[in-house]
């Protein structure tokens, strides 16, 4: 496998772990927790104590301050979809 492969294969497995903690933890399937935590820290009208919490722990452990934005922001883009899938028609 070329490393280019192994990058791409190594990204999808950590989107299917997020995901899945997502999962355990009642949220929705397909969203990662990284942008469910965005959801409930930032754009919540009234924003939980424990969203705010996981929102720091996640970024904290990426050591970026936006790693749950662009987790978000992934999401609404599709960014982490194969190209099949990137675009509605």
């Amino acid at each position: 496998m070329n490393k280019n492969k192994l990058k791409k294969y190594g990204y999808h497995v950590l989107i299917a772990i997020d995901q899945l903690c997502n999962a355990l933890t009642g949220g929705a399937a397909d969203e990662t927790f990284s942008s469910r935590c965005y959801r409930g820290a930032v754009l919540a009208k009234k924003p939980k104590k424990r969203w705010r919490f996981w929102f720091n722990v996640v970024n904290g452990l990426f050591f970026d301050k936006h790693h749950c934005k662009t987790a978000y922001e992934s999401e609404v883009k599709r960014r982490q979809y194969p190209e099949d899938f990137q675009v509605i028609s």
